[in-house]
């Protein structure tokens, strides 16, 4: 009952810790726009918007285990969905969300039936294959997408009832579809689905046997990870206000994947820290050497990669484990044993300890010896009788 118990408390103080500090990330995250220049508040626009991106492909990488080099064509496909309905139907930009999640989902679905053959290096090259054929296709299909030219829609303009400007306005919209989008992502992996793919990356054979059918949730985790692509790529559209093709080639697919290896796979918050790699590092990097930010880009993953090889969600850990196997142990101190009752000495004398050595048995007894008549004439012991003749 006691043990019970004690995990109640534990459980209940978990969870009171987790809502204290959704709380205060909550107030930290309202009070940034009125305390940062516009550039910045954009700039952290952008992280979230990232954040939800790298939390999809979170699901299919991180926890799902395969690999994916064409995110960025899902992200595009969800940014022109967007487009195409507010430049060419006059729509709201609401109602762009909901049309590019389900064309995504329903795209990832229809990407994850093939794939299901491929795993490996065979699945990475065909994903990276669908990010590099999108680009030349939306250039051909000018009359719906602009061609090379792209297009040009307004951005999220904030009410009257307000009184926020157009970036505080746009980043509190963004901040409340990414807390909806990483909750979501979070109640996910917590679900049947979320268990079943985490055995399917532990060991497919051990799931199988378990009854985890391994085509349908490879296919959900394409179609899943497609939507929140999808979701980030309309929020895109929403804050730039402009897409192209050229805006959405591979590099943006192998961006999206180095910053959820930086920011730590299979962690709830390591999309948030990668999104913040992948917004910030490049800009670090042109700041540094204008002539090869590429370099600097490059040899700053490297660094990071060789300090925290499991991602930065991971990196408290590892120095708090290298840290505790610095400090001394402590070793318990022996147990005294209880006094033992001392015999009353004598006064002048010391009582010597008893002698424990054994005491020697009886001599072995030897056979007589034949110089005795008696015995001499005797017959040994289980000899045949005598007959007369002898």
């Amino acid at each position: 009952m006691s043990t019970i118990t004690a995990a109640l408390g534990t459980d209940r103080a978990r969870r009171l810790r987790a809502a204290l500090t959704a709380l205060l990330a909550a107030a930290a995250a309202g009070c940034v726009p009125f305390y940062f220049a516009p550039f910045q508040v954009f700039q952290l626009t952008m992280v979230l918007l990232y954040a939800v991106a790298l939390a999809g492909l979170n699901l299919l990488v991180g926890f799902g285990g395969q690999i994916s080099l064409g995110h960025g064509a899902f992200f595009a496909a969800g940014a022109y969905a967007a487009a195409v309905m507010l430049d060419r139907y006059d729509t709201g930009h609401l109602a762009t969300l909901p049309v590019a999640a389900a064309g995504c989902f329903l795209l990832g679905l229809a990407f994850g039936v093939p794939a299901l053959r491929l795993r490996g290096l065979y699945l990475a090259l065909v994903t990276l294959a669908f990010a590099v054929f999108l680009p030349p296709l939306l250039k051909r299909l000018e009359p719906v997408t602009g061609g090379a030219m792209g297009l040009t829609v307004d951005k999220l303009q904030p009410p009257a009832w307000s009184g926020l400007a157009e970036d505080q306005w746009t980043y509190f919209v963004v901040l409340g579809v990414t807390a909806t989008a990483l909750l979501l992502a979070r109640n996910l992996l917590r679900s049947r689905v979320g268990r079943a793919l985490r055995a399917l990356r532990d060991n497919e054979s051990a799931a199988e046997v378990m009854g985890v059918r391994l085509s349908l949730h490879k296919t959900l985790a394409f179609a899943w990870s497609a939507m929140f692509a999808g979701v980030a790529g309309c929020l895109y559209t929403w804050v730039i206000g402009f897409v192209s093709p050229d805006s959405f080639g591979s590099v943006l697919s192998i961006t999206l994947l180095a910053g959820l290896v930086i920011g730590g796979l299979a962690s709830l918050y390591g999309p948030l820290l990668g999104a913040a790699f992948v917004m910030y590092v490049p800009s670090v990097s042109q700041d540094l050497s204008e002539a090869a930010p590429g370099v600097v880009f490059g040899l700053l993953i490297i660094a990071v990669m060789f300090v925290a090889p499991t991602g930065l969600a991971g990196l408290p850990g590892r120095v708090l484990g290298a840290v505790a196997s610095r400090l001394p142990r402590t070793t318990a101190a022996p147990a005294t044993a209880a006094p033992a009752t001392a015999a009353p000495a004598t006064a002048g004398r010391t009582t010597a300890a008893p002698d424990r050595t054994p005491e020697p048995g009886p001599a072995p007894s030897t056979p007589p010896t034949p110089a005795d008549p008696a015995v001499a004439d005797s017959e040994p012991v289980g000899a045949p009788p005598r007959t007369e003749r002898e």
